[in-house]
């Protein structure tokens, strides 16, 4: 009973987060099961990954249900993903649990840079020179699609599903940035596509690893029912908080994550 509690509680935060940037969440949800439950990342990381599929299922069907999950350019990026995420699930059981640590706590404080670098951008109200390769044309409110824009987003979703696989973290951390860099969608798409790509990385990442026998379905189930319940929270608070200020916000957690876990990995 008091793993089932702790999973929901920790569930809750993590899908909190992830319904306000669409893509921290994912990325608390290893080392956060590995402090207060004690799990490899190799053990956590299905674990993470069906509770990123089910809340952001929830997000993604909302966003479609208010037009704003741009479903083509999250289609593409997610087979891209869908393409490297058995390969990334593959060496995670390969390896052994210290090099994973490594290379978690090293993107999540490259994660943690690139948040705050972006949260600052946008309070100092400084704009890109250059448009993006994706534009969206205001009189269909679609994508127009080129080359450049295709190659930019599928590239993207193939490091975002490797990185899926190998961690559990969704990739969110790699298709928000992708999709603020490669598009000009207001925020809120973006959301609300990363979700939708997120939802469908994540689902196969829970099929191959259920393929491996690694997934506990006692921690996964209640961690999941409290990401939904996180999420619909988070998407209340979003309303009325500054995105950046959210962003710095998790930025600082991530560190503080990322220089607790490179900590336990030297003692």
């Amino acid at each position: 009973m008091e793993l089932t509690l702790i999973g929901i509680a920790l569930g809750i935060f993590v899908g909190v987060v992830l319904g306000l940037t669409g893509a921290g969440g994912a990325i608390l949800s290893v080392p956060l099961l590995g402090f207060f439950l004690h799990l490899e990342v190799a053990q956590a990381a299905p674990i993470g990954l069906m509770a990123v599929a089910l809340s952001s299922g929830l997000g993604a069907y909302l966003g479609f249900s208010a037009k704003i999950l741009r479903y083509k350019a999250a289609l593409l990026i997610a087979c891209a993903g869908l393409i490297l995420s058995p390969i990334g699930i593959w060496l995670a059981h390969q390896l052994p649990n210290w090099p994973l640590v490594l290379i978690f706590a090293m993107i999540l404080l490259l994660v943690a840079k690139n948040m705050w670098t972006q949260a600052k951008r946008e309070l100092a109200g400084i704009e890109e020179a250059l448009g993006p390769p994706c534009q969206l044309d205001q009189t269909i409110g679609k994508l127009t699609w080129t080359l450049p824009c295709a190659r930019a987003l599928f590239g993207s979703g193939a490091l975002a599903g490797f990185f899926s696989g190998l961690l559990g973290v969704g990739g969110g951390f790699i298709i928000v940035p992708a999709l603020r860099k490669f598009t000009d969608l207001p925020i809120k798409s973006i959301v609300a596509t990363s979700l939708g790509v997120l939802t469908i990385i994540s689902t196969g990442g829970v099929l191959f690893s259920n393929f491996y026998g690694a997934m506990n379905w006692s921690l996964a189930w209640p961690f999941s029912v409290g990401s939904i319940l996180g999420l619909l929270i988070g998407r209340q608070l979003v309303k009325s908080i500054s995105g950046p200020r959210v962003q710095q916000a998790f930025a600082i957690f991530a560190i503080l994550i990322a220089m607790t876990m490179l900590i336990k990995l030297s003692l």
